[in-house]
């Protein structure tokens, strides 16, 4: 069947952040506004400028693991796994009581991620240099990839459409979301499980990223006020780990089953800017490109943005390329539209910030409360309306939710509350 825009909804949200280990503790935590930054090991930073991150704590360990399975995962994986198994029971499945309610060749997995289980790697390379050829594992091949992970969910739910990984950068979730969006509308699955994914607290990612001066220094006497998108003193964004989960569904078969749907997803947008290996177009012209692409896809106008989830992420270039972005997207009204940074309470998950935005986007919609903007003490833009300090109620209809990544990668979604 090839149905050229069917609704797609989402139908189930998971989660496990530094913020929270469930979907509802990262809401909770975000919209009260608490960061889940904290210092991090020396082990981790020993000779560098950067103290904090997100770390996950008091992880629960996904249930029923065979143990020749869970020998070789990492610890992003099992996240992925639990995000997952949330999401499918939020979204109405008891595992424990039988077979999923859909079909399984007209169910995918998407696993977005920038970098993938990279712990593996770094694991075989010291093993490799302690112990030669011979200490390598022979499942770094099997479990040590980006993809992995989706072949890893396929077979614990036993969902047998397409499943791949897309990775795009810090927009690799919002890609994978928006990927499942035409998977669904175009008739290919009636339902998208879309994973996103990352770890990348350790020396060697906290050393270069450092080295490349896009994180955030100091702040180890108050790790909660060093993620600060859009403040004066901002200085790099507040690296964090974890993984998110949506389940996206057709509304006519989300219908059939019963479902009830938390939100629509109603747009996307996606461009490039060509322009430079880590640095954004300074003129935002390409995430405008990908913000007007996704309001026209959901067939609205900019005069209808009632919120949006920004990327956010406390880099100096980064934040004053956005703001150009809307400036440009939303034209005369861009000012009014309130804006939040929830990366300034979650930290950065890179390739799996967009799914997180995600599920703070429907949960905006949900409970029609913006979350707020923490640590912005000193808006560079002050004349811009940024949700600050404390959640605001407000009547939403549709949030817009912005990703973006190095290598210029843009992308854009659209919810609604239907």
């Amino acid at each position: 069947m090839i149905a050229s825009h069917r609704e797609v909804v989402v139908t189930g949200v998971g989660a496990v952040t530094a913020s929270g280990t469930t979907a509802a503790a990262l809401w909770n935590s975000v919209v009260e506004g608490r960061s889940g930054m904290s210092v991090l090991p020396d082990s981790l930073t020993t000779g560098m400028a950067v103290s904090v991150g997100g770390v996950i704590a008091g992880f629960p360990e996904p249930p029923d693991l065979p143990p020749s399975l869970a020998r070789h995962l990492s610890p992003v994986q099992r996240w992925a796994i639990t995000a997952a198994d949330e999401a499918l029971t939020d979204a109405g499945w008891d595992r424990s009581r039988g077979a999923s309610p859909w079909e399984p060749y007209r169910v995918s997995i998407i696993v977005a991620t920038g970098s993938g289980p990279v712990d593996a790697m770094l694991r075989a390379g010291s093993a490799f240099e302690a112990g030669g050829p011979r200490k390598v594992p022979p499942g770094l091949v099997v479990f040590g990839t980006a993809d992995a992970a989706a072949g890893i969910l396929s077979q614990r739910y036993g969902f047998r459409g397409a499943t791949h990984a897309v990775t795009a950068a810090c927009a690799s979730g919002a890609i994978g979301i928006g990927e499942g969006l035409r998977r669904i509308r175009h008739g290919y699955a009636d339902a998208v499980l879309v994973v996103g994914m990352e770890d990348c607290l350790n020396s060697v990612h906290l050393a270069a990223n450092t080295n490349l001066r896009a994180l955030a220094t100091g702040y180890a006497d108050d790790p909660s006020s060093a993620s600060r998108p859009f403040d004066r003193a901002r200085s790099g964004f507040v690296m964090a780990q974890g993984a998110g989960a949506v389940l996206l569904e057709a509304a006519d078969a989300a219908v059939r089953r019963g479902a009830m749907p938390q939100a629509a997803v109603a747009g996307f947008g996606e461009t490039t800017d060509a322009h430079h290996p880590t640095a954004p177009h300074p003129d935002g012209q390409g995430a405008a490109a990908a913000i007007r692409a996704c309001l026209a896809d959901a067939q609205i106008s900019a005069a209808q943005v009632d919120h949006v989830n920004t990327h956010g992420t406390g880099t100096p270039l980064g934040d004053r390329a956005e703001i150009a972005a809307l400036a440009h997207a939303l034209g005369e009204r861009a000012r009014r539209v309130p804006l939040t940074a929830t990366k300034s309470s979650t930290g950065h998950l890179l390739g799996a910030s967009g799914v997180i935005e995600a599920i703070l986007a429907v949960m905006t919609l949900r409970d029609q409360t913006l979350p707020p903007t923490i640590n912005l003490t000193d808006p560079e833009f002050d004349d811009w309306t940024f949700v600050r300090d404390r959640p605001l109620a407000r009547a939403v209809e549709t949030v817009l939710s912005n990703s973006f990544g190095f290598s210029g990668h843009n992308a854009a979604l659209l919810f609604t509350s239907r």
